[in-house]
């Protein structure tokens, strides 16, 4: 019986709301409204049951101000709205089109029958694809720390990839890790665009700046790309591989495109090529969009992660030109009780926590 009990209180979930007697909380019960009957007492509980709560957890009742609620603005491209009765349409002709294929009946019982992964993402990337990677960036804060109370759904597709020493090719999906040393030279960028369109393509680390906790490192910025050439654009600042500070965990390097209403003179944002100065590199994503959000639209979103390895100690040394930071965290010494004039019940060493020589104590305490 004891089990039973036990497994049915850790199936208890946390309250939604306050608790049933909050609002009486230093009032008079006395001077309370009382029910006569029962059948009245239910019905207003009945009713005030069925109102639905801006709360969906006990901790926003509890914190209702930080930022519960509040509508983010969409900076992207509209969405083009789609017939969903067409799409249902078009997905019943491909299965009935499959099942009158004997080739395919064929391989399904053989157990031949390959699935095209190709057609499968082209098809995600066309259809629900956007709105994912759009929760996944919300889900690693991208929004928040680069565009505030912005958001954008990444209505094109951009692929990123590393080409490593090895012959190796590392790709960037929305996420994933990449070491310092497969992101020491400039990724391979494409994307579908007009002729004659114009982009800009931005890299940015919000979590790496040694000094300004709310700034970030530019390390690539290119602008008024012609299409999907990349390199044919303005390199306004070039590339700088990443260097995140060792002890300092996972940091998000985020790839943005914008997409150009016209072509833009980037002047006031080059920078010296090379620029190896950490004091240049200063940036804030937020403010470089208010200065040109009347020819520039978010579109194309990428980001991967990365933590510290041996090749961020040459970037350090050999091209910033610094002594490495390490971070470290430093913990309280280990607390002890104070000593007891005649222990009882204590083991052998009890005493050797309280010996004023550096010598080292044996065991753990």
């Amino acid at each position: 019986m004891l089990i039973l009990s036990s497994a049915a209180l850790c199936r208890r979930a946390a309250p939604l709301g306050p608790l049933p007697n909050d609002q009486f909380r230093g009032k008079d019960l006395e001077s309370l409204k009382k029910y006569r009957s029962f059948i009245k007492y239910y019905r207003q509980a009945d009713q005030e049951n069925k109102k639905t709560n801006w709360w969906r957890t006990y901790r926003q009742f509890l914190y209702p101000s930080k930022g519960e609620g509040v509508q983010k603005v969409d900076i992207g491209f509209p969405r083009v709205s789609s017939s969903v009765a067409e799409g249902l349409k078009a997905q019943k002709e491909v299965l009935k089109a499959n099942h009158k294929n004997p080739e395919l009946e064929k391989a399904s019982r053989q157990r031949t029958l390959r699935i095209p992964l190709d057609e499968v993402r082209a098809e995600w990337e066309r259809t629900s694809g956007p709105s994912h990677i759009q929760r996944v960036a919300e889900h690693y804060g991208v929004y928040q720390d680069l565009f505030g109370e912005a958001t954008f759904v990444p209505r094109v597709t951009l692929r990123v990839q590393y080409n490593t020493e090895e012959d190796a090719v590392m790709p960037v999906y929305n996420g994933n890790l990449v070491t310092p040393k497969e992101a020491a030279a400039t990724p391979e960028v494409s994307f579908e665009a007009e002729e004659g369109s114009l982009w800009t393509l931005l890299l940015t680390n919000p979590d790496g700046h040694l000094r300004e906790t709310d700034s970030e490192y530019v390390h690539w910025l290119v602008g008024n790309i012609p299409g999907n050439q990349v390199f044919s654009g303005d390199e306004v600042c070039h590339y700088f591989p990443a260097f995140p500070a060792k002890g300092t965990g996972y940091h998000r390097y985020i790839f943005i495109l914008f997409k150009q209403e016209q072509r833009v003179d980037f002047k006031d944002e080059l920078r010296p090529n090379p620029c190896h100065s950490l004091k240049l590199r200063t940036f804030k994503t937020l403010d470089f969009y208010r200065k040109y959000e009347d020819r520039i639209t978010p579109a194309g979103l990428a980001f991967f992660q990365c933590a510290w390895d041996d090749s961020v100690t040459n970037v350090f040394h050999n091209i910033l030109d610094m002594k490495e930071p390490i971070f470290d965290h430093q913990f309280p010494p280990v607390y002890h009780t104070p000593q007891v004039k005649f222990p009882h019940l204590q083991p052998l060493r009890y005493l050797d926590r309280y010996r004023d020589s550096d010598e080292p104590t044996y065991g753990i305490y």
